[in-house]
């Protein structure tokens, strides 16, 4: 096993980046944190106008010239929240994903930075999705406190947005770290899927399972520690219990990620999905 992710990877993981960047969307991960899962859009050539901010202060008038009604779309959160722009100033655009966007942001009152994903609840078209985001925060709030996990510091909802802040991991996804380096040493490797692993045996200890597990959804706290692993995206996230059977519906379906699946398993998927 010499060198775990080397060499004659590389171009696999560049194929890999290179598809997953045409399938979607999603805000890779960082921040990141992230993001939304399947990650990885091609970025607008320039940077969202002030009034197209999610937490702009025109963004309904914006909404309005775009043919959308600024009219509250409905609570998400389900409960009244402060204002994300009395807490937060908002900086520049981190990622982008099929729901929402990442933003940077600085909390005013401590000058610290952080990751913003705004989701735009237009796009929560069904209660599934809605209870989706509602999960998504959930889960991360009962992680909270692992030290490979990324740290949720609040949600907010507006008119037109839920907005999640967490912790800013600025030294980007263990994907690109890995082709940034070429090939980890055995031990290296060994190292990271430790780490990795005990990310997945804290979340199966308190009833989560994660489901989008990749190196897209690892980001790095640390762009000088390359041990500094933070697990992000936990949008295909859900609570279990042992015995139970997960897959209720073909949603289950959208965490057979191809790429990093074994051939027979995505034949047997393709086949449930044709008998639908």
């Amino acid at each position: 096993m010499g060198n775990a992710c080397g060499g004659s990877l590389r171009s696999k993981y560049l194929s890999f980046k290179q598809t997953a960047s045409q399938r979607h969307d999603t805000d890779d991960n960082n921040n990141a944190a992230a993001a939304d899962s399947p990650k990885k859009p091609s970025r607008p050539p320039a940077a969202a106008k002030t009034d197209d901010h999610p937490v702009s202060a025109s963004a309904p008038a914006a909404a309005m010239r775009r043919g959308q009604a600024p009219a509250d779309l409905g609570s998400v959160l389900g409960h009244p929240t402060p204002n994300l722009r009395d807490l937060y100033a908002m900086g520049r655009k981190l990622g982008q994903g099929q729901f929402g966007t990442t933003y940077l942001c600085t909390e005013l009152s401590t000058g610290v930075d952080y990751a913003c994903k705004s989701i735009s609840k237009r796009k929560l078209i069904t209660k599934e999705d809605i209870e989706d985001v509602r999960r998504e925060i959930q889960i991360m709030h009962h992680l909270s406190g692992h030290k490979n996990v990324v740290a949720i510091k609040g949600a907010y909802e507006d008119q037109l947005y839920v907005h999640i802040v967490m912790e800013l991991c600025a030294g980007g996804e263990l994907f690109d770290r890995i082709i940034q380096r070429g090939h980890y040493s055995e031990r290296k490797a060994a190292e990271l899927t430790r780490i990795i692993v005990g990310v997945v045996e804290a979340c199966h200890s308190l009833g989560v399972m994660h489901r989008d597990l990749k190196p897209e959804n690892f980001l790095l706290a640390n762009k000088d520690d390359d041990l500094s692993l933070k697990a992000i995206d936990f949008g295909l996230s859900v609570f279990f219990k042992p015995g139970k059977l997960l897959m209720q519906n073909t949603k289950a379906l959208n965490c057979v990620l191809i790429h990093y699946s074994d051939a027979k398993l995505v034949l047997r998927f393709a086949n449930i999905v044709a008998s639908h």
